[in-house]
């Protein structure tokens, strides 16, 4: 199906323009440099890395530092921060800029995760305006010139929502986009993104851009999300697992004309099985290990063949392989010829979930300020240190 492209069809995030307005979310043990690279095999647009603890990062903590390094063939170097200390906030994001490290930083308010909610952190952060107006500002002053925007969620639950003060903070601050995944903390992945939040927040933030995120799944999804809503661009993140082409179909659907991308894909067996053994051989040579490479792709496996006729004896011995070697004769087992089957092969990828409470710290929700609460929020990154 052709898609009628929509909008200006680039974005601008400070100094940077994109020829598709599409982002891919950072996505933990997922987004780093091999699936990056593959994505930008296939498409256009802004591919952040795996969220960094800015602690970690501080302490120059090994796995940290290997997480924030680009391969050369990543021109445009993008790395999404986590902190919840102003100061330590501050000291990372003048270490990437200080070092060259990043063309551009995203600040990470949505994550849901109790390990990180219970401590103050995350999608948890920004019901304490103070703290986080001091950890926005302070990292756009920090990064001088390097673009730094900022990816949140709507609230912590339906009573307590959050995402239209922290965004006019961060835009007085001087973030160069807004980015809402139109959930609350608590419904974790479940249920049906809020997209008319998206509207709302693009009629009260007009001097920056705003990206919307949450269930879109293909190409069309994203056209449809930035006509009803009038965002300026997109975050995908679960919608791509197993499908690093989307780019392609997104950078086609909504890119600027002449924009250089693959032509459409016809996403045979055998399409889908190379696009799996080069996943594979990205991650050997980023882990610099064959056998951690081959262990790492093995989550992707259930993502690539959802819906393809791969048997369950020929998907368990393909999360099993060890070797590059191992994979291309289990692939070779499979009917290459077999055709893209259809509404089996789409859909929500990923767990989504279930609505659950948020595991916030004891009176957390009584006031917005930050107060004897700040105690608290040491510990957080703790929890998270190594990337």
């Amino acid at each position: 199906m052709t898609l009628a492209p929509v909008h200006d069809q680039t974005l601008r995030i400070g100094p940077i323009m994109l020829d598709a307005p599409v982002v891919l979310a950072p996505m933990a043990g997922i987004t780093n440099t091999a699936f990056r690279r593959l994505c930008r095999e296939y498409g256009a647009g802004l591919y952040v890395s795996e969220m960094i603890t800015t602690r970690a990062l501080v302490e120059r903590n090994a796995t940290t530092m290997r997480l924030i390094t680009h391969h050369e063939s990543e021109s445009l170097r993008s790395i999404q921060l986590y902190g919840v200390d102003p100061g330590t906030v501050e000291r990372a994001v003048k270490i990437l800029v200080d070092e060259d490290r990043a063309d551009h930083i995203d600040m990470n308010f949505g994550c849901p995760v109790p390990k990180v909610t219970r401590k103050g952190g995350g999608s948890a952060l920004p019901w304490k305006l103070d703290l986080f107006r001091a950890i926005v500002t302070r990292a756009v002053r920090a990064a001088g010139t390097v673009p730094v925007t900022v990816k949140m969620r709507k609230g912590i639950d339906d009573g307590h929502l959050t995402y239209l003060d922290a965004a006019r903070i961060a835009e007085d601050a001087g973030v160069a986009s807004i980015a809402l995944h139109a959930r609350t903390a608590s419904q974790f992945y479940s249920g049906h993104a809020d997209w008319s939040a998206i509207a709302t927040l693009k009629e009260a933030i007009t001097s920056v851009p705003v990206l919307g995120n949450g269930d879109i799944w293909s190409a069309a999804d994203a056209v449809r999300m930035m006509s009803e809503t009038g965002c300026d661009g997109v975050v995908v993140g679960r919608g791509c697992l197993g499908r690093p082409w989307l780019f392609g179909d997104l950078a086609r659907a909504l890119g600027a004309p002449g924009t250089a991308v693959r032509e459409p894909v016809d996403a045979t067996l055998g399409f889908v099985a190379r696009a799996f053994r080069r996943h594979a051989e990205l991650l050997v040579e980023f882990f610099e290990d064959e056998d951690r490479g081959c262990r790492d792709i093995r989550k992707h496996v259930a993502w690539y063949f959802k819906g393809y006729p791969v048997g369950g004896d020929l998907r368990a011995r393909l999360a099993t392989a060890s070797s590059l070697a191992e994979i291309d004769g289990l692939l070779a087992e499979l009917d290459l010829q077999a055709p893209y089957p259809g509404s089996s092969a789409e859909g929500q990828r990923g767990r989504a979930g279930s609505p659950k409470r948020t595991v916030l710290p004891e009176g957390w929700l009584d006031s917005r300020e930050i107060g004897a609460h700040a105690a608290t929020l040491t510990e957080s990154e703790a929890d998270t240190s190594g990337g």
